[in-house]
């Protein structure tokens, strides 16, 4: 045997959906996989809709912990990723109503705040300008926007998380170009 031959072959990782599966059998291992594989993707959604990132690492955290009792509910019908999209834009609207009561909402425009951005660098600060204009846009433009362009999902992925068609989430897609001109 050479000193150089592989001691194991590699493994592919496991699916979510049996890492679902295990941890709702109490696989604590599984659940800790399953959280970190997808953190980023929890995080990322909740920056691009809240703007803010203590905002969206408070979204995150809250959506791990309340994962523990909600992942029962995951039926497998569609990705582990949509359904977990779901979640997080259902966190994200909840915190946002919260602090409507409380009067702590920003602007719809919610301004970007200096360390959320690099300085000095212009790119940055008019990406942030234009995810803060689709942030101001209806829901259901917004949501599609943020699905097919932030999250580099397909139409028809889209309307799977939004549960409407692929032709409509065009149409959505369409409107809010329309509106982003005028904003932008």
């Amino acid at each position: 045997m050479s000193e150089f031959a592989d001691p194991a072959p590699l493994r592919e990782p496991e699916p979510d959906t049996a890492l679902v599966l295990r941890a709702n059998n109490g696989d604590r291992a599984a659940f800790a996989e399953l959280v970190g594989r997808h953190y980023d993707f929890i995080y990322r959604t909740a920056c691009k809709w809240l703007g803010r990132r203590q905002d969206a690492e408070d979204i995150a955290q809250e959506v791990c912990v309340k994962l523990a009792a909600a992942i029962k509910s995951f039926d497998g019908r569609s990705a582990f990723t949509s359904w977990l999209y779901r979640v997080t834009m259902n966190a994200v609207r909840d915190s946002q109503r919260a602090n409507t009561r409380r009067g702590r909402y920003h602007d719809r425009l919610a301004e970007v705040h200096p360390e959320d951005s690099p300085p000095e660098q212009e790119e940055a600060t008019t990406s942030n300008e234009l995810w803060a204009a689709v942030r101001s846009l209806p829901n259901q433009q917004r949501d599609a926007v943020l699905l097919v362009y932030a999250e580099e999902m397909s139409h028809a992925q889209a309307g799977e998380i939004m549960g409407c068609k692929e032709a409509t989430v065009s149409w959505h897609i369409h409107e809010a170009k329309k509106t982003l001109r005028g904003l932008l």
